[in-house]
C-alpha cells in the first residue's frame, strides 16, 4: 500500500498574482501575511480552502489569497460560508469581514453561524470605523467618536464583538492584534484547527479615518503594561516587569500590583473551557485580554445534519424525489380531448384537479386605489420635471486657488465638512475641482509632505458643469450614469456659484416625495 506523501506548501502557494490594493500602512497588510504564513501548515491543498468575504476594505481578502474565493454581498458572507461547509464539510472555510460588514448588516447572520456551531473560522478586522465608505462610524465606533456620520459625536453604544461572538455560543473565541505577528499567527492556527465556529477579533488600524484607534494595545512602548496575553493553565499576569495581576474579586475581576501583598498563587488562573471567565474577560477593557478567550468542543452542525441525512437512509431508504412530487397536496394537471375526457392531443384544452373555487372578478376599490396613484406619479413626475438647481438651492463653493498648498485644501475640507473644493485661477474662472476620491486615489499614502505639493497636481482639471438652470432630472441623471459625486455650478461667465452632491439630490428628492 502507498502511502500518500504530505502536502508541501510555503507561503508563496497561497499568494496570488492580483495586485494588493489597500492603503499604504494599513494593518490589512499584516493580517494577510501572517493568514499566507499559516495556511501551509495546516497541511491542507489549496483547493480545500475557501475564503468569503462581504464587502468592506477586508472583503478583498479573497483575491490575495491563491485559493478559491468568494467575493459576496454586504454582511451576507457566514450564510454562505454555511451553506458551502454544510455540503462540502471537507472543505475548510474562511470569512472575513469587518466590523462594519459583520456586526451591522450582517450581525444577524454571523450570530445564526455561530449558534450553529458551523465548522467556519470568522476573522473579524476591527478598526472601529466605516474606512470603505469613507469614515463613517460603526458599531464599534466608542462613544464620542466624531465622524462624517456623527459630526457632534456618535451616541451610541459599541457593540463588544467578543462578548457577542461568546452570547451567540461560538465555540472558539479570540482577539490578537494586527502588528502582532507571532502573536497572530498562533491565533489563526489554533482557530483552523479547531472545529467548530471560531470568531477571532483582530485589533486593526486604519491609517486614513481612525489612526491609532488601538496604540495603547499595540504600540510597542506600552501595549506590555495594557495587555493581558493569555496562556490556558497560566495564571494571568502582565505588565513589563510582570509585576501585575488579575484577581477574582468580590465584583469580578480585579488588577492587583505583585509583592507582599500578592503572589503568583493568588491570581486567576486562565480557563478556556469556563464560560463564566470568558465573559468576565471579554468585558475586560484594561488589561485587554489578548489570545484564545474561549474554547469548547461540542459536535458540528454538518455532523448532526449528516448524521440525521444516514439515519434516514438507514429507516426510510434512499429519498425519491419523483415520490416527493407526487405526493399529497400537490395539483395534477393534464390534457383533454375534444369530448372532454383525458388523453387528447398536445395543444387542446387543459384541466387541473383542484379543490374550491376561485373569485376571479376584479376588487373595483383596489382598482380605484390604483388609478388614484398612478395619477399621484403623474403630477410628481410633473412637478418634478419642472424643476431646475436653483429650486434645490445649492451650497455656496468653496474656492481654493491652483496655487494653494494640499495641506491646506486638506484641512480646509476638513474643517468645513466638505467633500469637494472648487480650484480656480487667478481671474477667478474655474480651473477644476477636488474631491475626496482624489485625495484617497492620489495623495493618501502617497504624498509624504503635503506642504510641498499644490492643488493644481491632484485636481480633476476638465470637470463637467452645470448651470443654476439645469433641469433637477438631468442632472440626476448625469450624475447617476458618469458616477459623478459632485458637480460644480457656474454662471454664464464660468464663474463658480455653487455646487450640488449626490447626497444633495437625493435628500432633496426625499423630501419632495
Amino acid at each position: 500500500m502507498t502511502v500518500a506523501e504530505p502536502i508541501r506548501l510555503t507561503r508563496k502557494d497561497f499568494v496570488s498574482d492580483q495586485t494588493v490594493r489597500w492603503c499604504p500602512g494599513c494593518g490589512d497588510y499584516a493580517i494577510l501575511a501572517q493568514m499566507q504564513k499559516v495556511m501551509p501548515e495546516l497541511g491542507i491543498p489549496k483547493e480545500k480552502i475557501v475564503f468569503i468575504s462581504g464587502i468592506g476594505c477586508s472583503s478583498r481578502f479573497p483575491y490575495y489569497m491563491d485559493t478559491y474565493g468568494i467575493h459576496s454581498i454586504h454582511g451576507r458572507a457566514p450564510t454562505l460560508a454555511t451553506g458551502l461547509k454544510t455540503v462540502n464539510p471537507d472543505l475548510s472555510v474562511w470569512v472575513v469581514t469587518g466590523d462594519g460588514d459583520g456586526l451591522s448588516i450582517g450581525g444577524n447572520h454571523l450570530v445564526h453561524a455561530c449558534r450553529r456551531n458551523v465548522d467556519i473560522k470568522i476573522v473579524l478586522f476591527n478598526n472601529r470605523i466605516y474606512g470603505l465608505t469613507k469614515g463613517q462610524y460603526s458599531p464599534t465606533s466608542p462613544r464620542g467618536l466624531k465622524t462624517k456620520s456623527s459630526p457632534m459625536g456618535t451616541i451610541e453604544q459599541p457593540l463588544n464583538p467578543i462578548s457577542v461572538a461568546l452570547a451567540s455560543e461560538a465555540t472558539f473565541v479570540a482577539r490578537t492584534v494586527d502588528v502582532m505577528g507571532n502573536h497572530m499567527g498562533d491565533i489563526l492556527l489554533a482557530a483552523a484547527k479547531h472545529a467548530g465556529a471560531a470568531f477571532v477579533e483582530v485589533f486593526q488600524n486604519c491609517v486614513i479615518f481612525n489612526d491609532g484607534t488601538w496604540e495603547s494595545f499595540s504600540d510597542r512602548q506600552v501595549r506590555d503594561d495594557n495587555d493581558l496575553y493569555l496562556e490556558n493553565g497560566k495564571p494571568m499576569v502582565f505588565g513589563k516587569n510582570s509585576d501585575r495581576g488579575i484577581i477574582m474579586g468580590k465584583s469580578g475581576l480585579e488588577v492587583v500590583e505583585l509583592g507582599e501583598q500578592y503572589s503568583l498563587d493568588d491570581l486567576v488562573v486562565h480557563d478556556t473551557s469556563s464560560l463564566s471567565l470568558a465573559w468576565m474577560l471579554s468585558r475586560l477593557e484594561y488589561p485587554m485580554p489578548l489570545g484564545v478567550i474561549f474554547d469548547v468542543s461540542r459536535p458540528t452542525y454538518g455532523e448532526m445534519m449528516w448524521s440525521q441525512v444516514e439515519k434516514a437512509k438507514a429507516t426510510r431508504g434512499e429519498g425519491d424525489l419523483h415520490k416527493l412530487y407526487a405526493a399529497s397536496d400537490t395539483w395534477v394537471v393534464g390534457e383533454m380531448g375534444g369530448d372532454g375526457r383525458d388523453g387528447g392531443q398536445a395543444g387542446q384544452n387543459i384541466r387541473a384537479d383542484v379543490k374550491g373555487e376561485i373569485e376571479i372578478g376584479l376588487d373595483e376599490q383596489y382598482v380605484d386605489e390604483m388609478v388614484e396613484r398612478i395619477t399621484r406619479d403623474d403630477e410628481l413626475d410633473e412637478r418634478l420635471g419642472a424643476m431646475t438647481l436653483a429650486d434645490l438651492d445649492p451650497h455656496a463653493p468653496v474656492l481654493v486657488e491652483t496655487s494653494a498648498l494640499m495641506d491646506h485644501a486638506i484641512s480646509l475640507m476638513r474643517d468645513r465638512n466638505i467633500g469637494c473644493l472648487l480650484v480656480i485661477r487667478p481671474d477667478r474662472h474655474l480651473a477644476g475641482i477636488l474631491t475626496e476620491a482624489d485625495i484617497l486615489e492620489r495623495v493618501a499614502g502617497k504624498v509624504k509632505n503635503l506642504h510641498g505639493v499644490t492643488v493644481a497636481e491632484f485636481m480633476n482639471p476638465r470637470p463637467t458643469t452645470l448651470s443654476m438652470n439645469t433641469p433637477l432630472v438631468e442632472a440626476l441623471h448625469l450624475m447617476s450614469t458618469h458616477a459623478f459625486r459632485h458637480l460644480p455650478i457656474v454662471d454664464e461667465h464660468d464663474l463658480p456659484v455653487g455646487f450640488v452632491s449626490v447626497r444633495d439630490l437625493v435628500h432633496f428628492l426625499a423630501t419632495q416625495l
